[in-house]
């Protein structure tokens, strides 16, 4: 009886420490993080059209394109694919993904496309390229919208993420912002 007493006394404190005292902390912890754990929103002209840490999926030819998505950019559902690289349906994957960007990119060989443009990162809603991913669609974007190349290489160029402290990371350039400064370009 006394085994009892003890696993139920130990049993009520281990729901309120971890069904409520913690929940709480989170909670508390994220309203006094930056942005009060929103997201990182991005408004512009004060509209909500997206989020700073989440991929967008763009797929005009006038726009940036992100990296690929293995759950279609659903932030409910986030994840990757689970698909090792020798695995044929991944390499298949891949395969579509250069062809795709060939067809939209005239000119770029296989072998100059970026790792990140045609493989989905772990959790399927990386909102980051690599520079060279931004600038390997220069071309097309320009041919598009008429712009110049010069243009638009300063443009990704101001985009520029570089690593926290200088060494944490690798540079990288967030697509949703990127389009949103190019939609701004006149």
């Amino acid at each position: 009886m006394n085994d009892l007493r003890i696993s139920l006394r130990l049993t009520f404190i281990l729901i309120v420490l971890f069904g409520l005292v913690y929940p709480v902390f989170i909670w508390a912890v994220g309203r006094i993080a930056p942005n009060a754990a929103d997201g990182f929103p991005i408004k512009v002209h004060g509209s909500v059209v997206g989020y700073e840490n989440i991929g967008e999926k763009f797929t005009d030819d006038k726009y940036f394109w992100g990296r690929p998505s293995a759950v279609d950019y659903n932030a409910a559902a986030s994840g990757g694919s689970n698909q090792g690289p020798t695995n044929p349906d991944h390499i298949a994957a891949v395969k579509a993904r250069i062809d795709s960007f060939m067809v939209h990119n005239a000119g770029v060989q296989p072998g100059d496309i970026p790792t990140d443009l045609v493989t989905a990162s772990g959790s399927g809603l990386d909102p980051h390229i690599s520079p060279q991913s931004a600038r390997i669609q220069i071309a097309r974007i320009a041919r598009v919208r008429g712009l110049s190349e010069t243009r638009l290489r300063s443009l990704v160029d101001e985009h520029i993420e570089h690593p926290i402290f200088g060494f944490f990371g690798t540079e990288r350039v967030n697509v949703l912002k990127l389009n949103i400064a190019l939609d701004e370009l006149k």
